[in-house]
């Protein structure tokens, strides 16, 4: 599955350390090096598998060339999507976002959908996990936290988008923002028209975990 491929390349660091080498094309060996294990050279072949996969879809580009022994040797470099799945691009990121959706406990309910549609009652994820949904990643402090970090990364992106070219805040003097999360979309609204004053709704769990931002007040539910 691509989804579970790509997500252990943002785990493993591999599309971060092919955005930061400058250009340079590297190989399964030196990607190696900068990751944590007993076996480099198991390791090489594991990194090697997963790029050679992602280069099939466009992730990755990979060129090849005959090393000294006469061995097929294949360099990657990030194609132009990496942009948007490195962890600390400074414009918002997509990376957190792709550990989130394939997280273990979202594949579980998967398991459930036919008993549900045979015998009704609960929803898959509550029969896999015994909690709805929110209610679950309130009690979840794993979940909770990559749920919250993929949505304000995920926010960077539209956000800073939507002040490029939307002008409808001058004559705005309080914003609320409905399951604001982490108060990002606030913050970045704010921080540009320092006029308004931010409210930043939602629940107890969730604004306990939220930064304190200028201009902004937070309520929960």
């Amino acid at each position: 599955n691509r989804s579970m491929v790509l997500r252990a390349a943002v785990q493993l660091g591999l599309l971060d350390a092919l955005s930061a080498a400058a250009g340079n094309a590297l190989t399964a060996d030196e990607l190696a090096e900068k990751i944590q294990a007993t076996d480099k050279a198991e390791v090489a072949v594991s990194v090697d598998r997963i790029l050679r996969y992602l280069a099939s879809f466009d992730v990755v580009r990979c060129s090849t060339e005959t090393s000294p022994d006469g061995a097929l040797l294949r360099r990657y470099m990030p194609a132009p999507v990496c942009r948007w799945l490195t962890r600390n691009n400074g414009e918002g990121s997509l990376a957190p976002f792709t550990v989130f959706v394939v997280d273990e406990d979202h594949l579980l309910p998967w398991q459930h959908i036919a008993a549900a549609v045979t015998s009704g009652g609960p929803a898959p994820f509550e029969r896999a996990h015994g909690l709805l949904y929110f209610e679950y990643m309130g009690k979840n402090q794993r979940l909770g936290a990559l749920f919250d970090h993929a949505m304000a990364q995920h926010s960077v992106i539209l956000v800073s988008k939507m002040l490029e070219r939307f002008q409808g805040f001058d004559g705005v003097q309080q914003l609320v923002d409905v399951g604001g999360g982490d108060g990002s979309t606030l913050g970045m609204i704010t921080s540009r028209y320092k006029h308004i004053r931010g409210i930043n709704y939602d629940l107890p769990h969730v604004i306990s975990q939220a930064p304190s931002l200028p201009g902004m007040c937070e309520i929960f539910v």
